[in-house]
């Protein structure tokens, strides 16, 4: 290790993943290990809280001596803590934030808190070693839809978001009704594949007062009626065509919204981030969109996509180096804003 490198060690535990990464400067992960409750959700459909909060105890030493190993370091070679504090559930973000200060208080190393969504979006620079703030970026995922302007590192605008459900959200509850399971958006970007995205026509949802927010609760509730309907008539429902039309309703709301803001802040680059950035169809999209009106597209890979310590510490680097530390009264913040500290 060269001595002025920056060693951040990051944990993740905002809702069902155990996550802990070690990242070089920023843009270099040297490990990225998670552990995934998917399997234990499955049973309720969902994710419960208190489970969740249970696995992350259970998982979160291990993760983190992991996460040292395969990278080849050890404690003293780390330079700072990062670790996610907000939003997230409650129970799940205060195991990480309470290891994160234990091994903070233990070592002497600083502390720094991050924000969930800053390390979705910060994501985008493990692999994309160009890109630069400033540029537009849509966040998509189970408990979020925003559309931020990222106007240097670790400073954001957010311009747009979801008035009701999350993108995330609608996949995962249309997923269900159509009788996929948890979790919906893999589910519905597979089966949609089969389907034809023009056979029944959902609504494209607009907020009156605001070009760049979005509603997902009236397509929810449309194809829901659709599905009541065919039941009522005696009619067949063809899943993959429901599953195609809905993801093709959610994609043209969110490339339009999100090109609209690029091309009002003149900006000419992109970026997508958090779980359902890895959906196929809203990549492609965006990459044909994107190539028309000539923007640079930007995206993570799946891994990076998922919730992952990895981002964590990339958000955790350019904080540390910006001077942000945290004291030992760092708290869980369940609803923390995008910008709060």
């Amino acid at each position: 290790m060269e001595k002025e490198d920056v060693l951040i060690l990051a944990v993740e535990s905002s809702c069902d993943e155990t996550a802990a990464a070690v990242v070089r400067n920023g843009r270099e992960v040297l490990s990225n290990v998670i552990s995934s409750q998917i399997e234990l959700h499955k049973l309720y459909g969902g994710v419960v809280p208190e489970i969740a909060s249970r696995k992350h105890i259970e998982k979160i030493n291990q993760v983190i001596r992991e996460a040292l190993e395969e990278a080849s370091v050890e404690l003293s070679d780390i330079t700072a803590i990062a670790v996610t504090y907000g939003p997230g559930l409650v129970g799940a973000l205060l195991v990480g934030v309470s290891a994160a200060k234990a091994i903070s208080f233990a070592s002497g190393l600083p502390l720094v808190g991050v924000h969930h969504i800053e390390g979705h979006i910060s994501a985008n620079f493990i692999e994309n070693k160009e890109l630069e703030p400033p540029f537009v970026c849509l966040v998509v995922s189970g408990g979020h839809t925003h559309l931020v302007v990222v106007k240097d590192y670790g400073e954001y605008e957010i311009i747009g978001r979801t008035r009701d459900d999350a993108a995330g959200e609608a996949f995962d509850k249309v997923a269900r009704a159509i009788g996929l399971g948890y979790p919906g958006g893999p589910k519905i970007d597979k089966l949609a594949k089969e389907g034809n995205a023009d056979a029944v026509s959902f609504p494209r949802a607009r907020v009156g007062d605001s070009v760049y927010d979005f509603s997902f609760s009236g397509l929810k509730s449309a194809v829901l009626n659709y599905l009541n309907s065919c039941q009522m008539k005696g009619e067949e429902v063809n899943r993959a065509d429901v599953a195609a039309s809905f993801q093709k309703a959610v994609t043209d709301v969110l490339v339009e919204h999100a090109l609209t803001a690029v091309k009002e802040y003149g900006y000419d680059k992109f970026a997508i981030a958090g779980g359902v950035a890895s959906n196929s169809a809203l990549r492609a999209a965006f990459e044909k969109a994107c190539a028309k009106e000539k923007i640079q597209f930007y995206y993570p890979s799946p891994i990076f996509c998922t919730d992952n310590a990895a981002m964590i510490g990339v958000a955790g680097y350019y904080e540390y180096i910006k001077g942000e530390r945290s004291g030992m009264d760092l708290n869980a913040v369940p609803n923390l804003k995008l910008g709060e500290r």
